[in-house]
């Protein structure tokens, strides 16, 4: 495996690959959520390229930039013994300069659900991710579920740009629990794992009630509210199509359920696509 900061040494190192390429973007603090991406992108490549930078512009004031995980001597090895043939980790002066240009998420789907708690954020998002996927010369990149918003501007952004990568959804890793992996996990403490489960299990209350029939979102995000009534704060819950279209009735093969809840410090997110 060859480790990468600069620009130019990843080009360097990119001139011995032929083939396919396979590319897992990811913010570091590596967990099996991520290891089913570069498993997935190992298996279906020719060459496997893993980046870990955590994007400043993607937070915003007062969200957990400094705090975020970060375990770099870990997430080499990780990578290492995943087979993963370059590691690209840049700084951020390699990555940002000044005064440059910039992307912007649309203004109806980049501003509702994630967007709306977090203004800018998919504008950062989608900045870093277009420069990733141009410097790694990708052919197929691999983006978790989970950030089931994330996936849709990032196949918006790839189509509208016309870009030559194809962008390869990977199904959401929980833990034994049924948690979703997420690396923000790690601030959950004491009884806060159990509560955060609700999220979870909110969304397998969800799974019953359309399985018996229920299709109409208000009674299913009314039966979803009581389950998570356990977590502290409840951000939203909703029930839209793969374009991310608000729906009345739940459409089986388009539709998108997602929750977004505060358990203790960490602000959690999960989904099902039904």
């Amino acid at each position: 495996m060859i480790i990468v900061q600069t620009i130019e040494a990843l080009q360097e190192a990119k001139k011995a690959l032929s083939g396919s390429i396979g590319f897992v973007p990811t913010m570091g603090a590596l967990h099996k959520g991520h290891l089913s991406l570069i498993q997935q992108a190992k298996n279906e490549n020719d060459h496997l390229i893993v980046s870990i930078f955590v994007n400043p512009t993607q937070f915003l004031e007062g969200e957990d930039l400094d705090a975020y995980p970060r375990k770099e001597e870990a997430d080499i090895k990780i990578c290492k013994l995943a087979g993963v043939d370059i590691l690209f980790m840049p700084t951020i002066d390699a990555m940002y300069e000044k005064d440059e240009l910039s992307i912007g998420a649309p203004a109806i789907r980049g501003y509702i659900l994630e967007g709306e708690k977090r203004p800018g954020h998919f504008d950062g998002m989608l900045q870093v991710v277009m420069k990733l996927l141009n410097l790694s010369g990708a052919t197929n990149a691999y983006f978790g579920k989970k950030d089931a918003q994330q996936l849709a501007l990032i196949t918006q952004m790839v189509k509208n740009y016309f870009m030559d990568v194809n962008i390869i959804p990977c199904d959401i890793v929980r833990d034994e629990n049924g948690l979703a992996l997420s690396s923000r996990n790690v601030y959950l403490q004491g009884d806060e794992k159990t509560r955060a489960l609700s999220l979870a299990r909110s969304l397998k209350r969800a799974t019953k009630m359309v399985m018996a029939g229920e299709l109409n979102v208000e009674v299913i995000k009314k039966e979803m509210l009581i389950v998570l009534e356990e977590t502290d704060q409840v951000e939203y819950v909703a029930i839209v199509d793969r374009a991310f279209n608000e729906l009345d009735t739940v459409e089986i093969g388009n539709t998108i359920i997602l929750v977004a809840a505060w358990v203790g410090k960490p602000r959690l997110i999960d989904n099902l696509w039904i």
